[in-house]
């Protein structure tokens, strides 16, 4: 005969009650069948007052669910590689080049990023000179359009 395991009776189930700071839709929802169920019925609750809780329990409701959304959308862009290296396009970087069939270092080449993309989560700069890159291979970024080959002038003007 098969025995019963004791920590299932009833008496031997939590019955304390944590509370929670927070009231949420289900909360809302419980308090207001209790507060219908214990209405007066001389004097019941009244049409406006009724509607008014559960336009207040619908836009309690509907505030959650654009808070979970842009929740959502803020982890998924925090996370995605592309929006994280999207400042790099136009920019031209400098990086260790290998030969793809050997893994042979060549030499350190530079070029113009074009566009980013993402590959198994990591981040690929497309290049101008047709290469890719992952992100982490780079060594220098540079600003095209600020021309650093120039010498400062060093004749003083009197």
């Amino acid at each position: 005969m098969p025995k019963i395991d004791p920590s299932l009776y009833l008496q031997n189930q939590n019955t304390a009650r944590t509370p929670s700071p927070e009231l949420g839709k289900d909360e809302f929802l419980q308090i207001l069948m209790v507060q219908l169920a214990n209405q007066d019925p001389t004097n019941p609750m009244d049409d406006r007052e009724f509607i008014s809780q559960m336009a207040t329990f619908s836009s309690l409701e509907q505030m959650m669910n654009m808070t979970n959304s842009i929740d959502t959308l803020v982890q998924s862009q925090l996370v995605s590689p592309v929006i994280k290296y999207s400042h790099m396009i136009g920019n031209e970087v400098t990086y260790q080049a290998y030969d793809e069939e050997t893994g042979e270092k060549l030499d350190i080449e530079s070029s113009k990023v074009v566009a980013v993309s993402q590959q198994d989560g990591w981040a690929i700069l497309e290049l101008e000179n047709g290469d890719k890159v992952y992100a982490d291979a780079i060594i220098e970024v540079r600003d095209p359009s600020i021309d650093t080959d120039e010498e400062p002038d060093s004749e003083g003007s009197e």
